[in-house]
Formats: C-alpha cells, structure tokens, sequence
C-alpha cells in the first residue's frame, strides 16, 4: 500500500495507515473491472494484509515485541471476498500488560472509524486454549488462525497450540460441534433445492466445507479421502471454490456483504461467472450444495464412529449386525452390506438397500454406496417382480425415502436406475410459486403420495405417476408457445420408464395418462363449473372412461399441490377436486370391485380328494413362489395357513381364498425375508401341527411382534425391521349380495398381517368365503367376501374397528 509521501498541490500525503485509506483501496480494488474471481480475492486480501503489517508496525506491533496479528475466517484461509467481515485477535504474552489497551485500540478504532466491519479479540495464548475448550463454535474458527503481523514465534505458539488441543480433544467437542451444526442447519435450510440459498450457513454450504476441514484435521474422518476439501480431484474442493465464487459476486453486486443469492441478482451472477443464464446458476449451486451435504452427512457419521471406538470402548464387544433385508444389515447405526453379499451378481441390492434404510430410517454407509456404484451388476430389463417391489417399498416410505434416493443419486446410482432423471436433476422451477426444484418437488410428491397409498386401489401407479409426472420438464425446454408441453413429453418418458420397470401393458397406459393430464383435475376446478354433467361427460372421455386413471390423478392432484409450496392445496380445492373425481367416477360406472378367481381344475381335483395338501411351484420372480394349501374348511383356517407361511419368514405378495368340495384351496404369492424358497414338507408338518392344536402360529407372531418394542425407557435398536406407517389403513363395506359382505381394506402391509386380520374376522364370528389379497409394494390391498354372524351398522362399525386396530405395526 505505497503512497507519494506529497501530492502534487502541496497537501500531505495520507497517512497509509488510518482507516480511510484502507476503506478507499479497497474500493478501487472492487471497482477494477480486470480483476475477477480469485485474483480479485487475493487482491483484497493483499490491501488488508498491508494495511494491517503498516499499522501494526506503527503501533509497535513487530517480531520479539510480545504482540502478534493473527487474521481468522476470510482473511484466515486467504479467501476475503469483496465485503467479508474481517476477523482478527490480537495476541499477547502477558508481559506488557499497560500497553494492552493502547495497542488494541490502535488497531480496532481505525477500522471502526472507516465502517469496516470487524470481528475482534484479544487473547493469550492460555485464552485461547481455554476458548478452545469451553466453545466448540469458536474453536473452529481458530482452527483457521494464520499470522499477519508482530510477533511470529507468538502466533505459531497459539496456532499450533490450539491445533494440537483440538486434536487431541475434538472427540470431546464433537456432541458441542453436532448441536451448532444442526441449530445452523434449523436457522438457514438447505443450500440445495432453495429458492435464495444462503450459501455460507446453509446445509451445503461454505460452513460444512471448513468443519469438514476441522474433522479431517482431528483425524475423525479417517477413510474419506474422496470427500476431503484438500484431497487433489476431490468433488468438494471444486463445490467450495463455486460457493465462494458465487458469494463473492453476490457481494460485488450488492455492495455490501451478502450471503444469500437474491433471484433479481442471479442473472448478473450467472454472466459474471460465465454459467449461462440464472437457472443454470441455480443448477450449478444445488449440485455444490448436494455434493457437500452428503460428504458433511458423511463426515459427521464418520467422526461419530471414530469417537465410539476411542478409549475403553475398543474393550466393548463389536456391534451386532442386525439383519433388514436379503444381503443388507444394520451395523453401528448405519445400512451396510451383509458378508454374504455379491453386488456383482444382484442387480437388486441397490433397491434393497435404500429400501431398508429407509424403512429404518438410518443413513446408507459412504463405503457400502461406494462398492455398490464401483461393483454393482447393471438392471436386467425389464426388471424383476421383485426389485420392482422393492421400489415401491422405497416410495411408499413417505419423507423417510429422500434421503436415501438423495445418497444413491449422490452415488451416480440413482441415475443408473433412471437415466431421464438427468433431465430434472437440480432444475430450477421457472415460476415463484414452487418452493423446490424439479428432482425435489418430484421426490416430495411421491413422500406425499404415500400418505394417500390406502385411499385409493392402485397404490402402486400412484407413487410411480408422482415419481414421473414432472419428469417431462428440462432446463433447456419450457412449456408454451415455441417449447414442448412438459405434460407430453412426459407421458412419452413414463411409457419409457414403464417398460423397462416390467409394468403390465395396461398399467403402463394408466400412468401414461396419470402424467398427460396431471394438470387436468386443476385446470377444471378452476376454469370450468365441474358440477356441469357435460364437463363431467367430457373429462371422464379424455381420461378414457377408466376409474382407475380417474382415482390415482385425484391422488395425484392432492400431493402434487402439498409438494408445490405453502398455501397451493386447502379445504376448498380440496373439496373442488374430490368433488369432481367422485362425479367422474359415478359417470363412469363406479370403481372395480373384485370377484372371486375360479379354481382351477388340478386343485379341484385335489379338494375333492380330500385331505391335507401344501404344493409350491417356482413363481414369476427369481425369488417368488406359489404355496398352494388345502384342508377340510373350518373357522381360524385362514389364519392359521397365514401364520404358518408369516413365521416360515414368507412375505405373502398376493393371495387368492377358495373353497371346494368343503375345503378350503387357498393359494399364495411368496417370497421369502431371507434364505431359500420354502420347504413344503416343513410347511404341511406345520400346517398338520397347528390344527392338531400342538402349535400356534398367531401366539408366536404376537410373540415377535412385542419382542420388535424396545423396553420402556430403552431407544435402542430393535432386533428386526420396523415398518413405519405412513397412510392410514382404511377399510370400507360393501354389499355383496345373496348376504354376503364385501370387505375392502388397504393397509401398510405388516410382518403376518393377513394372519392378524383373519384372526380378527373370526373372532367376531365371521366366515370368509373367498378372498383377494395384494400387497402392492408396502400396500396391502385386501377384499373379503364375507358372512356377518350381525349385519347391523353399529356390529359392522365394531369389526371394522377391530382389524383397523392391528393394521397399525408396532413401533
């Protein structure tokens, strides 16, 4: 910071060290238009740092004097940006204690003077040890602590002092540093998905990148490489320095310090940084964010387990591998593959594995997303009965489900699975009226369908439409005059996805108009009169005169509105839609209502025969099978077949109830939690057991169910997977005819649960004549055809009560 010691019209020169001067430089530095980026920041790093040395040498600040200048956050790590707060601790030895005073006001009152923004301290170095340790917040930021001017042996003293303190006592720290973390995450949301990010303490942002830094100097995040800042080629490093860029524009254009990104500056931030337009900014800074809230999510999980292991802990037993799923376990509070599993070989496992975690809500282990992007075997096409299950079971995990989808797409996993969803991915929403971008707002839709999944006899096309029905939109494309309706392209991508997923032909049609008219429901109820029988007449004709289209868009309409923002759904639209889907409905004919299968020939023969007979036979799936039983019909049967398959570890998929020749033919769709296909022999062993009295089944479901309860008092895991409820089960009664009942129920489909409903009707004296039974994805969707012992409301009313109550799994 040279200046002429005399101006040209005789004045005195200014003093290059009042506060004035430094305030002047440093705007001439920001108004230089050749400088930009990082050589703009080490610019204005350079004025304080020359400002601070000259100023500090006046006040007798020099090396051996027993002062020291130490800079801390911006100017610390040597990324001051145009208006960042300016961070400094003057540090002393305590052997000039009247000069104290003197020296620090020299140093701050300039600064204030010029409106410079200052975060100030004065410390020994045994101060800063003990701000070390009694605040965690503040230790982080003297992590950053680098000499500027004075007494070099002093600073070094504290510097490397309060590093070796943080070492050895940052596992102490971590619960302090957790709490902050998430107090900050509370206070400023998400870098990702917002509409104007604060980028320095928001989830993702410049913050997390610098505790990451702290943890990794702690040595808590031992096996992260790839995710450490200072790692050559590590993902982090490029995200911080785009965080910082786009500060340090947001600061130029704003004049003043500013951390948040306004949508009015975006464009101007988008041109000076040379990334297109602002919806590519957007794009740009929600991947950053995602990249550094998996890699902080990760670190944090990291640290955690080093912590655990240090000291007496490494005496302790290691943690029991709890089993979630076929080659997927829980192990120290996160999802993990089992010993036994072979990515290579099962093309499923990634499914399984976000599945399970978010069933359990536990984060997915960073190695075992690794391995899994690194080993995994590509998705046969179409895919299996199975893994299409497993997603289903993903999606129907409500909220729970974002984080894991978030990790595997963090992975390049994601992605695999649904290579369109590079269309969508931190997109931006090109209106003020949706909170999310578009990959989120799709996400947050199927969370909010899943709450609907029991309302509705296709559960199963709802979550896939609300995955789908945006995924025509694109930040290249728009919707009007001159670009492709997101609404066609759309459905032309669902039918895509559609086939490769396996969907049946006419599945497939339901979705692709689910997503062609997604629009449809809304655009009704608040352009046209929907009580109008014509429009009624002309909306169910568009939608092809099919209920079931009708229903999951209905759905669809609900969730796709709560997923947009605050405000877009209430009572009245609310109202207006249902409305108009009951009149389309009734238009049509009315919703399916099953009917019974006949038996095939083979098995009436079988029943005829007499007797007790278990079959199985390979399934569709690798892994499906069908368990045929028959037995002399007789009241708690349909429980105790249902029991026996539930404690063999059999999840029953679908079911169809018979009878023949006074036998009971009762056929099921299986497959099992874990192991191999089921023995028959074992099965009918047990069968002949539990009608004989000598064993039963329900009594050992009841049994498992409260050995799943933690004690009270105790959060500890439990031993098996918990399913969490996420819709309401809903039953409803209709006429069968002939007196007959129709009981329809959808429920979140639960360890034995068919067993659990059946022993429920008979208990209440009822007799199930015949039987549907399907679990579409993690949704029980059961019709039976029953004979009431009382037909009365108030009997019916009680029933109902009854089976709702052990739909509920235990939690």
């Amino acid at each position: 910071m040279n200046a002429d010691p005399k101006p040209s019209d005789g004045r005195a020169a200014p003093d290059p060290t009042s506060g004035a001067t430094l305030a002047a430089v440093r705007t001439v530095v920001l108004q230089d238009e050749s400088l930009t980026g990082a050589r703009r920041r080490a610019a204005i790093g350079a004025v304080f740092e020359d400002w601070i040395s000259e100023r500090a040498k006046a006040l007798g600040i020099v090396d051996q004097s027993g002062f020291a200048v130490v800079a801390v956050g911006s100017l610390g790590r040597n990324e001051m940006v145009g208006y960042s707060d300016l961070d400094l601790i003057l540090v002393h030895d305590d052997r000039y204690p009247e000069r104290l005073s003197q020296v620090a006001d020299g140093l701050w009152y300039p600064l204030w003077d010029a409106g410079i923004k200052l975060d100030h301290s004065v410390r020994s170095v045994p101060d800063a040890l003990r701000v070390t340790r009694e605040d965690a917040t503040a230790a982080l930021g003297l992590l950053d602590s680098r000499f500027i001017a004075g007494d070099a042996d002093l600073a070094g003293l504290m510097t490397t002092s309060v590093r070796n303190l943080w070492r050895s006592e940052a596992r102490l720290r971590l619960p302090q540093v957790l709490e902050a973390t998430q107090d900050r995450w509370r206070r400023s949301g998400d870098i990702a998905h917002r509409a104007e990010p604060d980028l320095k303490n928001g989830r993702g942002g410049l913050r997390d990148i610098q505790l990451l830094n702290a943890l990794a100097l702690a040595q808590l995040t031992d096996g992260l490489d790839r995710l450490d800042p200072g790692t050559e080629g590590s993902p982090l490093a490029q995200a911080y320095d785009f965080l910082l860029g786009v500060r340090d524009e947001a600061h130029r254009i704003a004049g003043r310090s500013r951390d948040q990104v306004r949508a009015q500056d975006a464009d101007e931030i988008a041109e000076a940084l040379g990334v297109g337009d602002r919806f590519e900014l957007s794009r740009r800074i929600s991947d950053a964010g995602r990249t550094a809230s998996y890699a902080v999510d990760a670190g944090l999980r990291t640290a955690q387990n080093a912590v655990s292991r240090r000291g007496f802990s490494r005496l302790r037993r290691s943690p029991l591998r709890r089993p979630l799923d076929e080659g997927v376990v829980e192990h120290n509070g996160e999802v993990v593959l089992a010993r036994s599993a072979i990515p290579s070989s099962d093309p499923g496992l990634v499914i399984r594995v976000a599945a399970a975690a978010a069933r359990n809500r536990l984060p997915i282990n960073g190695p075992t997303l690794e391995r899994l992007a690194k080993y995994g075997a590509p998705m046969p096409e179409p895919w299996s009965i199975e893994v299409l299950s497993d997603l289903l079971v993903l999606l129907a995990s409500g909220h729970d489900m974002a984080g894991p989808v978030e990790m595997l797409d963090r992975a390049g996993l994601w992605g695999r699975l649904f290579p369109e969803w590079d269309r969508v991915r931190d997109v931006p929403p090109r209106d003020g009226i949706h909170t999310w971008t578009v990959d989120r707002h799709l996400i947050e839709t199927v969370a909010f369908s899943a709450e609907l999944t029991t309302s509705l006899s296709r559960p199963d096309l709802l979550l896939l439409s609300a995955l789908l029905h945006d995924i025509g939109k694109s930040s290249a494309g728009k919707d009007g005059p001159g670009g492709p309706d997101h609404c066609e392209v759309g459905a032309e991508l669902a039918d895509t996805v559609g086939r490769r997923l396996g969907l049946w032909a006419p599945d497939r049609e339901v979705v692709n108009q689910v997503v062609r008219h997604h629009l449809l429901l809304h655009q009704v109820v608040t352009r046209r009169d929907s009580t109008d029988p014509a429009v009624v007449a002309e909306v169910a004709e568009k939608l092809g005169n099919n209920a079931v289209v009708v229903e999951v868009l209905g759905a669809l309409s609900e969730a796709d509105s709560r997923a947009t923002g605050p405000g877009v759904w209430g009572e009245w639209k609310s109202s207006l839609i249902s409305g108009l889907v009951d009149r389309v409905v009734a238009h049509i004919g009315g919703s399916p209502i099953s009917v019974p299968e006949p038996v095939s020939p083979e098995l009436r023969d079988l029943a005829e025969r007499g007797g007790l007979h278990v079959l199985v036979e390979r399934g569709d799936g690798p892994n499906m099978s069908i368990v045929t039983m028959i037995a002399p019909d007789r009241r708690g049967l349909l429980s105790t077949m249902a029991g026996v398959l539930a404690v063999a570890g059999l999840q029953a998929h679908s079911a169809t109830l018979a009878s023949h020749a006074g036998h009971a033919v009762d056929t099921f769709v299986v497959m099992p939690t874990f192991g191999g296909p089921p023995n028959a022999q074992l099965l009918r062993q047990r069968l002949n057991a539990s009608l004989a009295g000598d064993y039963h089944p329900i009594v050992e479901l009841a049994a498992r169910t409260a050995a799943r309860l933690p004690e009270a008092g105790n959060s500890a895991q439990t031993a098996v997977p918990v399913t969490r409820v996420v819709a309401p089960p809903r039953a409803r009664w209709l006429t069968g005819g002939a007196g007959h009942w129709l009981l329809e129920l959808r429920a979140a489909d639960d360890e034995g649960l068919l067993a659990k409903v059946a022993a429920e009707l008979e208990a209440g004296g009822v007799n199930v004549d015949w039987a549907t039974v399907s679990t579409l994805g993690a949704t029980a969707v059961d019709t039976f055809s029953v004979t009431l012992p009382d037909e009365s409301v108030a009997a019916r009313e009680a029933l109902t009560a009854a089976v709702l109550a052990v739909c509920a799994p235990a939690r």
